[in-house]
């Protein structure tokens, strides 16, 4: 499931490869790992059915929200995702600090909520200004 093999990343971002917000998102954060080679992150696109998905959990349920998988296995989805995402990438652990705080993780819930209901539009929008292949 890893991008890298030759050791076990502390966490695995499974997203969707097949949303053009996603992989702009996705980007930025693979775009960290060109400064910092040794961040224990890995990347593994969903959406692409040949890779394998953690036990039980969908491939329909991974692409519905964003999911990161701790090296013990633990599955994270949405604001707590994040967080552990920020966590552990170089220059955004600021940011998992600010998500710490008290009510900070449940309003950042509540925003990916609502980003969510609107992903849909957004997708089609930003689909049209994407190059066609």
């Amino acid at each position: 499931m890893a991008d890298d093999a030759k050791t076990t990343p502390a966490l695995t971002v499974l997203y969707d490869g097949a949303c053009p917000l996603c992989r702009r998102g996705i980007s930025v954060y693979r775009d960290l790992k060109s400064l910092r080679p040794d961040a224990a992150v890995c990347y593994a696109d969903v959406s692409d059915t040949a890779v394998p998905l953690p036990p039980g959990i969908t491939r329909e349920q991974l692409l519905a929200r964003f999911h990161v998988q701790r090296q013990d296995g633990e599955l994270l989805s949405g604001a707590q995702a994040f967080l552990a995402l920020w966590t552990a990438l170089p220059g955004w652990r600021w940011l998992a600090l600010v998500g710490r705080l008290p009510g900070a993780a449940w309003l950042m819930e509540r925003v990916y909520l609502f980003f969510l209901r609107w992903r849909p539009a957004l997708q089609r929008w930003v689909r049209r200004f994407e190059p066609h292949q």
